[in-house]
């Protein structure tokens, strides 16, 4: 029998870092705010220990005063904490990535609590399946809805980003990694039909009202993402709810 591949290569270790910050201008303490009983911060920590393939989650914080209760909240889950700048999150990133050695880091944002464990699940493996992808995600033709968002960036192509982003490349982390001159090897997750005109994130009070209506229905445990799209599809009273939030752009910061 013929065997492909390096079969006693030392495992190639994932880890899920969600950041997370309580200084939102549009909604501050969005990542505390309780859902269905437990903090926002809560249902991202649960959705990504509960994917395959990530061998560790990390909440990357600042080292603001105002974040004291983030950091708690996180080590009162049993997950690692790391903090640094508030507005360099990029480096917190980086941080996360030097304090436990990972080979990739999948970026959740802690404002995506309704996040499906199954794509982050597969992001992983496709990058598993071939770690010479640099930057594999959900995001780079969008076609679910803004919330769900999964990106895995591997250890290379994150510590280029350090040394080269400049400006808001290193507020948003990744979008160098999709948006610079330099070519990065991508893989993109596309689903059909498309959902990205529907939102899910949690980003004003309008999103909290949609969001809260979203699990009140649905009930207290990460949703699959083909039942959000569905709930969403049958109740246009649900979509109106913040259909008429603007997404900050890149360069807004």
């Amino acid at each position: 029998m013929e065997h492909y591949g390096t079969v006693h290569e030392t495992p190639q270790k994932v880890v899920a870092v969600i950041q997370a910050r309580t200084g939102s201008s549009r909604l501050p303490g969005k990542v505390l705010r309780p859902l269905a009983g437990r903090p926002v911060l809560a249902w991202m920590v649960r959705a990504a220990t509960a994917a395959r393939g990530v061998d560790e989650v990390v909440v990357a914080t600042s080292t603001a005063p105002g974040d004291d209760a983030v950091a708690e909240l996180a080590s009162s889950l049993g997950v690692r904490v790391v903090r640094g700048s508030e507005d360099d999150v990029l480096s917190r990133f980086v941080l996360a990535l030097e304090e436990t050695s990972a080979d990739a880091v999948v970026r959740l944002t802690a404002d995506c609590p309704l996040v499906d464990p199954v794509l982050v699940t597969q992001v992983v493996a496709l990058w598993r399946a071939d770690p010479t992808l640099e930057y594999v995600a959900t995001t780079l033709q969008r076609t679910l809805p803004r919330g769900l968002d999964v990106e895995l960036a591997s250890r290379g192509a994150l510590l280029a980003a350090d040394a080269e982003a400049r400006d808001h490349h290193r507020v948003h982390v990744t979008s160098y990694l999709y948006a610079a001159d330099r070519e990065f090897r991508r893989l993109g997750v596309v689903v059909a039909p498309a959902a990205n005109d529907l939102r899910v994130t949690l980003d004003t009070p309008e999103d909290a009202t949609a969001i809260e209506a979203v699990v009140d229905r649905l009930g207290d445990a990460p949703p699959r993402w083909q039942d959000v799209v569905d709930l969403l599809r049958a109740s246009p009273e649900l979509v109106a709810a913040n259909a008429s939030v603007r997404q900050k752009a890149l360069t807004d910061g």
